[in-house]
């Protein structure tokens, strides 16, 4: 399977509680809900062209939690993104006990780098991992991320968690499909790279690389 992340950022890295105020408290986050104002056609189309090639989703413990929540209450049949949520495949991390309730979840515990690389060992589609800053972190350093699908907004909050934090591992990119929505938010999806690094020089009064 191929696994893909998809997840929401400001202009300064961070992906903490983008859809409400109260999504996500810890560490005293108070700047929430700060995606909402820049949701417009544009975001839609790109979320649910995200949910069409979902197969099955890899959740961490409070994302899983906090969709839940939500999620299980939107049953239109039209929904594709709560079609997918409350009826497809779902892989929870978790180093804590829980007893999945919501539609069709597996708890993955323990080694969850093994296990995460057991299922891209399966053929079919899409893995998706959506938001799950921790468990992120935890696949970009193993390398396990297939393809990076990112939206970044056109606001600083200053504080709150980041995807790629001091000493996360180095990566280069390469940019394969770029879109700017009509309220500004940026739209990139991205596949690992090498990390490559040069020198800028002068040479005869110019610039050369």
């Amino acid at each position: 399977m191929k696994l893909t992340l998809h997840t929401f950022l400001t202009l300064d890295g961070v992906m903490q509680g983008p859809g409400g105020f109260e999504e996500d408290r810890s560490g005293g986050f108070d700047r929430g809900g700060w995606l909402v104002p820049h949701v417009d056609q544009d975001f839609g189309e790109i979320v649910d062209g995200w949910f069409a090639k979902a197969e099955a989703t890899l959740l961490g413990r409070s994302t899983y939690a906090m969709m839940q929540a939500y999620w299980s209450q939107v049953t239109d049949p039209d929904n594709r993104v709560a079609t997918v949520l409350n009826t497809f495949p779902k892989y929870v991390a978790t180093s804590t006990p829980l007893e999945p309730e919501w539609g069709d979840s597996t708890v993955l515990s323990g080694d969850v780098i093994k296990q995460v690389q057991e299922l891209k060992d399966k053929p079919g589609g899409e893995l998706q991992v959506h938001g799950s800053c921790g468990l992120a972190r935890s696949l970009h350093e193993a390398g396990l991320i297939d393809e990076y699908r990112l939206l970044t907004f056109p606001v600083v909050v200053g504080k709150g968690k980041r995807l790629f934090t001091d000493g996360a591992t180095p990566s280069g990119l390469t940019v394969n499909e770029t879109r700017v929505t009509s309220t500004g938010v940026s739209y990139a999806t991205l596949t690992p790279a090498p990390f490559s690094t040069g020198t800028v020089n002068v040479e005869d009064g110019k610039e050369t690389v």
